[in-house]
């Protein structure tokens, strides 16, 4: 018999600083595949100060990036038990953020960050979040192929969505773009697109760019 049992469990995050409270913007931040919050987080600090806030959530599976020792990093799920990992991430990340915003009298501007990994992640999340995001920010990734459509549509209907891809990504090709716009139309939304001279990454020059979109 296959059975789960539900229990407390800590997971970990990164915060560019306490919440004031003052915020104005809230930039949640998906890390990719095999990444950790630690190094993740550093590519955004140069954006949070008073007015904005930078949190990082951590992805609750664990892995040696190669062979049996070395580097390690997190990722959000793979396919096994895949169902069970998108439950528990929605639990995390639900929890996470009623804390995090329970400093705010007035809700700021709420930006979703996602690479790669972070992409589907962020966005299946927040797809059912009881908050409905101001940006989301899809980079060297896609929605989740499993949005629910019929939330969706109302759920993003003003989150201003931009997307970011580098012209060498070994993993988003020309077809992965052309599904990706035809999933925005089905949501009844147009993505602003910004192509970068790279590959599966985050340069600096080009993400503070796109930050200057939002901030």
């Amino acid at each position: 018999m296959k059975k789960t049992h539900s229990f407390f469990y800590q997971a970990r995050y990164t915060i560019s600083h306490e919440p004031t409270g003052k915020e104005n913007l809230i930039l949640i931040c998906f890390h990719g595949y095999g990444q950790l919050v630690d190094f993740f987080i550093r590519k955004f600090l140069p954006f949070a100060g008073e007015d904005v806030l930078v949190i990082a959530p951590e992805g609750t599976n664990y892995q040696y990036l190669k062979d049996f020792e070395g580097r390690i990093g997190a990722n959000w799920m793979t396919r096994h038990e895949r169902e069970l990992a998108i439950s528990n991430n929605k639990v995390y990340l639900d929890s996470l953020m009623s804390e995090v915003l329970k400093v705010y009298d007035t809700l700021p501007r709420i930006a979703v960050f996602g690479f790669s990994q972070g992409a589907a992640t962020g966005s299946r999340w927040v797809n059912e979040w009881h908050i409905k995001p101001d940006y989301l920010i899809l980079w060297a990734g896609v929605l989740a192929h499993d949005l629910k459509i019929d939330l969706a549509e109302d759920q993003f209907r003003k989150t201003r969505i931009l997307v970011a891809y580098g012209n060498q990504d070994e993993f988003v090709n020309e077809e992965i773009i052309r599904a990706q716009r035809k999933r925005l139309s089905e949501i009844d939304k147009e993505a602003q697109e910004v192509r970068f001279e790279g590959g599966h990454e985050i340069p600096p020059k080009i993400l503070e760019k796109v930050m200057a979109e939002i901030i």
